[in-house]
């Protein structure tokens, strides 16, 4: 048991060497929201990475895979070896949780609902903008050295990643000094092919 233990640790220390290695950080690159504003336009985008989450009472992180189509959004965070995952769907103003077994719940009151389930409130209808590096659209924001504040919340980008012919985010922090979410891409997939 101990030399299998062992060997699925070295395993899993493999895999995230070979997934830092694929990510190809783009040097001296800082945000620019100007330089981002055709990706409104993008109608398909899927990531893979590692999200962490810290509150006052509480932190928690996972593995994250969140696909993006208009009008729906999919996210699966799930736990090493992809035990406990939970399934968010978020379609138009209905937001569904599916904990597996059975286990489905929904609202239409997405982010009040999410909070409830959490314990702490994630802005989820603006994050489907944040994580592609843009203000949500139609909201006032301001910008700043390495991103935006918008509805209260600061949105970092730390470093950037060469994906295709795109420059997406690779390190990003959101905050707004109750919460502190940090997403680390990994993988992009942009409009169905797959990118990284």
């Amino acid at each position: 048991m101990r030399h299998l233990t062992k060997q699925l640790a070295t395993a899993c220390f493999v895999l995230l060497l070979s997934a830092c290695a694929s990510v190809s950080k783009v040097p001296g690159s800082s945000y620019s929201q100007a330089a981002r504003s055709h990706l409104y336009d993008m109608q398909e985008w899927r990531l893979e990475g590692r999200l962490a989450i810290t509150a006052p009472n509480d932190s928690w992180s996972a593995h994250i895979e969140w696909s993006h189509i208009p009008d729906l959004e999919k996210i699966r965070l799930s736990g090493p070896l992809g035990q406990g995952a939970v399934v968010i769907e978020l379609a138009g103003d209905v937001v569904t949780i599916d904990r597996g077994g059975g286990r489905v719940q929904s609202s239409n009151q997405p982010e009040q609902f999410i909070n409830q389930q959490l314990g702490m409130f994630v802005p989820l209808k603006s994050l489907r903008f944040w994580a592609v590096g843009l203000p949500e659209s139609g909201q006032a924001y301001q910008e700043t050295a390495d991103g935006f504040v918008q509805a209260r919340w600061l949105i970092a980008y730390k470093e950037m990643q060469k994906t295709g012919v795109e420059v997406m985010p690779h390190k990003m922090a959101v905050t707004n000094g109750h919460v502190k979410l940090k997403l680390i891409i990994d993988q992009w997939d942009l409009n169905g092919g797959k990118l990284n």
